[in-house]
């Protein structure tokens, strides 16, 4: 029995599951290594969306207040990603102090270069807000090869690291900019396998006429269709999150009950957080489980002495029947199994003759373990003593600041 959901996660990670990542490159096909401060972050919320959507200006909103490094302009301001944090006092951080910081969840931010480092810093302040919340502003999407080249990083890697770790992706879209790049369609399908976490937002919606929003809304869920591949509906929260007069009054009490309900959801992140964290290393047990299935099938089947490029070659082509094969043998749902391309691509310089066989006790014991204890709760007591200490925090945490920005509506309950 541990103390808290954090402490349990950690010991189970360090103790079952690093060691089946390790003994089978998990790290080098997929995510690097989980650090502790992965476990204990508070939620997280990434910003993104083409340049001068709005992105800083809801931060400010949100906080009610300037933070440091802040730039607000109709041109491409945000030239970096900015990490907002809770501080004592106003301060910056650069990206190379930020990613040696361990009590911090971005040390693996180091593997993008210091290329990237140069356009990471970590910006603190005192808000009530951000003691139970880290929101990150991102760099506008630009056009053409000034995203693609000039930025000197990999940016939808990026944005795909900090996709896999947030609760919550905003994709924000101005009423005047709804056409959606080739580049910007890039990187929001570098967000694939979050797209639960995706809320849409249709920002300076004051602008038009009420007949003129019910067109830009139609387009924007038509051409978001072509984009987000899946068959839910998004999310879309219309408004103008900012602090300036309405333009349109009529559109008051629509836009009044569009901030509360985002509000609302960002209140209730904390309570979902550590639930989404068992998740995602339940996902990952899964994913170390399939993978290590899949080397062990390699290396079996690689002959004794010769033909050992040419028997290579043949099962990275055919690696689709492959999990269809594993699938079969070791029930497990052809869903776990990774996309056939990404791996096809890693698998082609390897040397499939290295790879380490399984231990099946040791498979058995470390990885199994957790999705039995997440079937049968057997920590439902740690983990409700964890959420109630968590929840009754953070809730405290942000409700002076909710309740600031919606005080036109009072409607969220924080009870």
């Amino acid at each position: 029995m541990y103390d808290s959901v954090t402490a349990g996660l950690q010991e189970f990670y360090r103790t079952k599951l690093l060691p089946i990542e390790k003994d089978h490159l998990f790290h080098q096909f997929y995510s690097p290594e989980l650090t502790d401060a992965d476990f204990a972050s508070a939620p997280m919320i990434l910003l993104m969306g083409q340049y001068s959507t709005g992105k800083t200006t809801f931060i400010r909103h949100l906080l009610q207040r300037d933070f440091p490094g802040m730039r607000i302009g109709p041109e491409p301001t945000t030239d970096r990603f900015v990490c907002v944090l809770h501080g004592e006092s106003d301060s910056t951080t650069p990206g190379n102090a930020l990613v040696v910081d361990h009590e911090l969840p971005f040390t693996q931010l180091s593997h993008f270069g210091n290329s990237f480092l140069s356009r990471l810093e970590a910006s603190r302040l005192p808000s009530p807000v951000l003691e139970g919340l880290t929101l990150i502003d991102t760099p506008g999407v630009l056009s053409g090869e000034k995203q693609r080249i000039k930025r000197g990083y990999e940016f939808e890697a990026v944005v795909k690291w900090f996709a896999d770790r947030v609760d919550m992706i905003v994709l924000l879209f101005d009423v005047s900019k709804l056409d959606i790049s080739d580049e910007f369609r890039r990187v929001v399908q570098a967000t694939k396998g979050n797209d639960h976490k995706i809320s849409i937002l249709l920002n300076k919606a004051d602008n038009v006429t009420t007949q003129q929003l019910m067109r830009v809304y139609g387009a924007l869920m038509w051409s978001l269709g072509k984009v987000i591949d899946t068959p839910e509906v998004a999310r879309v929260y219309v408004g103008s999150f900012w602090d300036q007069p309405l333009k349109n009054e009529k559109l008051r009490e629509l836009f009044e009950q569009e901030e509360s309900d985002l509000y609302s959801k960002i209140a209730q992140l904390p309570r979902s957080a550590s639930i989404r964290k068992v998740n995602d290393l339940i996902k990952r047990a899964r994913l170390a489980k399939v993978h290590a299935y899949l080397l062990d099938f390699f290396y079996k089947r690689m002959p004794t002495f010769f033909g050992h490029a040419k028997e290579q070659e043949r099962m990275i082509q055919d690696l689709q029947s492959i999990y269809q094969e594993i699938s079969v043998q070791k029930g497990i749902p052809l869903g776990d199994f990774p996309d056939p391309r990404m791996m096809q691509q890693i698998l082609t310089p390897m040397d499939f003759s290295t790879f380490k066989p399984i231990d099946p006790e040791k498979l058995q014991d470390r990885v199994m373990w957790c999705s039995a204890d997440a079937r049968t709760h057997k920590h439902t007591h740690t983990l409700s003593l964890s959420l109630s200490t968590k929840i009754g925090s953070f809730k405290r945490s942000i409700r002076n600041s909710v309740l600031f920005i919606c005080n036109k509506t009072r409607k969220i309950d924080l009870k």
